[in-house]
């Protein structure tokens, strides 16, 4: 042990900036990269600009393998050391993209700071359970969910200051500054939550289960699905919000700002959520949701088609309106998911965490290939993974009628 672990509780403002940073780091480790991309890509001679989106795509995918290890192994080794060996792997992977003289170590290095931050992103919310239920817990995740609202529409913001003074790897300094703070905040603060007695032996086969259980059931492989799908064009978004805000679009240095906007729309969404999701339910919310975006992206996609490309003002309103209806659908297509799990809620989480963010990744690097000067792919794919989701999630209704329907 680096640190002598302290027994006394954290007070309840600082034990929210401490989990708000732990769970913030992955914001931050893919919007602060987003003004860089073309500078990387030149340095690094990537010869196809699209190829440069992967800088995005690979740390998903490493969120999305690492999700499924980390919650089953907090379980069985306890919170902070789980946490200690993801930012190890995150520090590695930063360190590894830092000093990279090669695409193929950048890419690499971008895997495992994936892989890493999978481990703070799981065991925060362990955390949390650990100490609050009921309303509480609900008081602690919205506090928590304010700041971490705004890292996204400040991350590009920081990325570009750093670049105004240094190069592309200053990014990634920064990336470990703050790995190291949350290690020894951490450490020197936060007391263990989850007791020696109450830990489980770590084995494979409760992975195994977990992942029978989810495609057992229509609802959480379903919803798990159809959150990949609506996930997979925001991805694509990421990967190419440079190419087409910053460039073709011509935002240039204002950049930061519009993706601030839009990053406060996705935002607002959640906050909107929060208050109507108990009169109206999840799942009335996120269809209603993937309707509205089915709709404006096919509506946007013929515009395009025949009118030609938007003007920054017209596009940047468009994604407004969407990247808001996806705030509707992102935590409820999940909290619908768990429904069925039970018992196994805690596996089954990861299981949900992983297959959904796997997807994403998958159809995300997929679409973003398909850039190609135009906004059109990138509008079309909105609509048309919406239309996916909505048909999964209505075959799974049907397979596995919601509770309430049934009486």
């Amino acid at each position: 042990m680096l640190f002598k672990s302290p027994t006394k509780p954290l007070a309840l403002p600082e034990f929210i900036a401490l989990m708000a940073l732990m769970t913030a780091l992955v914001a931050l480790a893919i919007d602060a990269m987003l003004p860089a991309l073309a500078e990387i890509g030149q340095e690094l001679k990537v010869e196809n600009p699209n190829h440069v989106q992967l800088i995005i795509g690979y740390l998903f995918l490493g969120l999305g393998v690492g999700q499924i290890g980390f919650g089953p192994l907090s379980d069985s080794i306890g919170r902070k050391p789980t946490i200690y060996i993801g930012l190890i792997i995150y520090l590695f992977g930063s360190l590894m993209a830092m000093f990279a003289k090669d695409f193929d170590t950048m890419l690499m290095g971008r895997l495992l700071q994936g892989l890493g931050l999978a481990g703070p992103r799981v065991v925060t919310m362990a955390i949390v359970r650990d100490l609050y239920k009921g309303r509480e817990m609900a008081r602690v995740m919205s506090f928590m969910m304010t700041i971490f609202i705004l890292v996204p529409a400040l991350a590009p913001s920081l990325g570009q200051l750093i670049l105004f003074v240094a190069d592309w790897r200053m990014i990634f300094s920064s990336f470990v500054i703050l790995g190291i703070v949350v290690w020894v905040w951490l450490g020197v603060r936060q007391p263990e939550t989850l007791s020696k007695e109450n830990r489980r032996r770590f084995h494979i086969v409760d992975i195994a289960k977990g992942f029978a259980y989810v495609l057992k059931h229509p609802t959480a492989i379903g919803y798990t699905a159809a959150a990949g799908s609506i996930s997979g064009a925001f991805v694509a978004f990421l990967a190419t919000s440079q190419q087409i805000l910053e460039i073709q679009l011509g935002g240039g240095k204002y950049f930061p700002l519009l993706f601030a906007c839009l990053a406060l729309c996705l935002g607002a969404a959640s906050v909107v959520n929060a208050r109507i999701v108990v009169r109206y339910g999840m799942r009335a919310i996120s269809r209603n949701a993937m309707l509205c975006i089915m709709l404006a992206g096919s509506l946007y996609s013929i515009a395009v088609y025949i009118l030609g490309e938007p003007s920054l003002l017209w596009f940047m309103l468009f994604l407004g309106f969407l990247l808001f209806c996806v705030g509707m659908v992102f935590g409820n297509m999940s909290s619908v998911a768990m429904e069925p799990l039970g018992k196994l809620a805690g596996i089954g989480a990861a299981v949900v965490g992983s297959v959904s963010t796997l997807i994403s990744f998958a159809l995300g690097a997929w679409i973003g290939s398909f850039y190609n000067g135009s906004v059109f792919p990138l509008v079309l794919s909105f609509a048309m993974c919406s239309a996916l989701a909505l048909l999964i999630i209505t075959i799974a209704d049907r397979l596995e009628p919601p509770q309430e329907a049934q009486h």
